[in-house]
């Protein structure tokens, strides 16, 4: 099947395609080495964060990782932090959501698609009313792909922290709304929150730069196995956890 153009008009056409999408491995394998390498993040974990997290992925449980989101090389050192962590294993079997601006050039979109990305028309780029079907479709593809027993990274706050990077900002329902969906296919996703720090900002809206992004700060919060039954509450509990999180990676840095 072709890769579909991602644009919203098409946008039952381009989730027909992400829900059976497979990046190449290796190639996700290579890639992830190679930020590994390029942005040495340093990885902490909550006590005995660690060995849980082992277990969960050597179990195979879907789960559902939520990170703050600070700038746009978020998902480089995301992806390096992968590499220096027990989800090295699991590369290649993670669904991570994206805008859809980044699937318009086609080399950048041949780099996302390799590390596994889902195409997200947001609210605030194309207004809330002519997203909600696509948003609702984007949901259940997520939803289906978990219950195939593949993973979901996702940046909750839905766009760049330029307020506080000391503070989650709101986190939208869509995280609760997918977990709850993927139950109702008959799985039970685990939540893993890791929080990122670039260290202190001057000012949250200036990005760091790619230099001052390498030796970011990640910190693993326990895996949540039990998810409350409400996708309201399960937003409500990812922020709570996520801050937690982010506590952690800002005390680490």
């Amino acid at each position: 099947m072709q890769p579909p153009e991602v644009i919203l008009d098409n946008a039952d056409a381009v989730y027909d395609f992400y829900l059976d999408h497979r990046q190449n491995r290796w190639k996700a394998l290579a890639a992830y080495a190679l930020l590994g390498r390029r942005y040495r993040p340093r990885v902490s974990y909550a006590d005995g964060a660690r060995e849980q997290l082992r277990a969960l992925v050597r179990s195979g449980r879907p789960t559902i990782y939520s990170i703050n989101h600070l700038s746009q090389s978020d998902p480089y050192t995301v992806a390096a932090t992968a590499w220096r962590s027990p989800l090295r294993s699991i590369i290649g079997r993670v669904r991570v959501l994206a805008k859809d601006e980044l699937f318009i050039e086609a080399g950048q979109r041949r780099n996302v698609d390799m590390m596994g990305g889902i195409p997200v028309f947001r609210g605030k780029d194309h207004g809330i009313r002519a997203v909600n079907a696509a948003g609702q479709r984007m949901m259940d593809i997520c939803a289906q792909r978990l219950a195939r027993g593949d993973h979901l990274a996702i940046f909750p706050e839905g766009t760049c922290n330029e307020v506080d990077p000391t503070q989650v900002q709101a986190v939208g329902s869509g995280i609760g709304h997918i977990a709850f969906r993927a139950m109702k296919l008959g799985v039970s996703p685990a939540l893993v929150s890791i929080g990122l720090s670039y260290g202190p900002r001057a000012d949250p809206a200036i990005a760091p730069t790619k230099e001052e992004a390498k030796s970011a700060s990640f910190y693993f919060r326990p895996p949540i196995a039990e998810l409350p039954a409400k996708p309201g509450d399960i937003a409500r509990s990812a922020r709570d956890d996520l801050q937690s999180a982010l506590d952690g990676a800002i005390a680490n840095y």
